[in-house]
């Protein structure tokens, strides 16, 4: 995993290329942080998902809200059930070709 120089990018390299990146930002809801989580097509290695999910979990910026709302492909459900797995109160919706999720961040988890 690496962030980029403004520390709001984080991608997941596999061999020398990104296969996962995440953005992740303040929200306009004091207490929330909003991230969108991204992966590329195709055949990725197993957990590319799951280890996109920690780090997003782990980012500096997440450790210090209290909700999570993340964006993410509607068909994933690797990274969904990481979410659930991880925070508290999940919910997911539709919104076109890309779920909405939202979760209480249990730090102490």
């Amino acid at each position: 995993m690496t962030r980029s120089h403004d520390d709001l990018t984080i991608q997941i390299e596999q061999d020398g290329r990104t296969v996962a990146t995440a953005e992740v930002r303040p929200a306009d809801d004091a207490g929330v942080v909003h991230s969108d989580l991204h992966v590329e097509a195709g055949q990725l290695p197993g957990g590319t998902r799951t280890r996109l999910v920690d780090a997003v979990l782990e980012h500096p910026q997440v450790d210090e809200a209290d909700r999570l709302l993340a964006t993410m492909p509607l068909g994933d459900t690797e990274m969904l059930d990481r979410v659930r797995e991880r925070c508290d109160d999940v919910a997911a919706h539709a919104a076109g070709a890309t779920k909405i999720v939202e979760a209480r961040l249990g730090h102490g988890r």
